[in-house]
């Protein structure tokens, strides 16, 4: 068993587990934007950002079935091989609000975790209602007035966003992060 992975294999478990285009944007939103956390925290970037591009790998496995969630990805790890325990337990526990034995958010890891993937739907949604439909020139005000608007993107969890403050990391410094990360690659992901 492998007890790390390279960012060519986890692009090769992307391209093989995940055929949703959405899906793909969303992954790789979420590790480009656990990328700028790690470098503001000082953490492993390679690391984090693979977290963040794996996290939800058996999304199109476990099709409407959140029972599985998490679960699953981890299961496809194994059987390709790997065996991360810290990567497995930060995939389980963005998943927390699913309960079924998740392990809750506790590390600095986790909660960017969970923070990163649910930002980027906000994000997204509200790139979406933009007249030019793009995130160029987005501002970090602009989105955190949507995320006091709980109507809009509901199924974004405020609270996974809200609780990047239990890293250190104030709200709006992160919205800003997480807007620039995406500026970054709107080439890529079509926004």
């Amino acid at each position: 068993m492998k007890n790390s992975i390279t960012a060519a294999e986890a692009r090769k478990l992307i391209d093989t587990y995940l055929t949703t285009e959405t899906l793909r944007f969303h992954s790789r939103e979420t590790e480009v934007i656990m990328r700028a956390l790690a470098r503001h925290f000082d953490e492993d970037e390679e690391s984090w950002g693979l977290t963040g591009l794996l996290h939800d790998l058996d999304m199109d496995a476990v099709g409407g079935d959140p029972a599985r969630h998490g679960f699953e990805t981890i299961e496809i790890l194994k059987r390709e091989g790997y065996d991360m325990p810290e990567l497995f337990e930060a995939i389980l526990s963005h998943t927390e609000s699913l309960g079924g034995g998740r392990p809750a958010r506790s590390t600095q890891l986790h909660y960017a975790l969970a923070a990163a993937e649910n930002i980027t739907g906000l994000i997204t949604a509200y790139v979406l209602v933009r007249p030019d439909k793009t995130i160029a020139g987005a501002k970090a005000a602009s989105v955190t007035k949507k995320l006091k608007d709980k109507s809009f993107a509901a199924s974004v969890s405020r609270e996974y966003i809200n609780d990047i403050e239990k890293t250190g990391l104030e709200r709006s410094a992160f919205i800003a992060m997480a807007i620039d990360a995406m500026t970054g690659i709107k080439d890529e992901i079509h926004m």
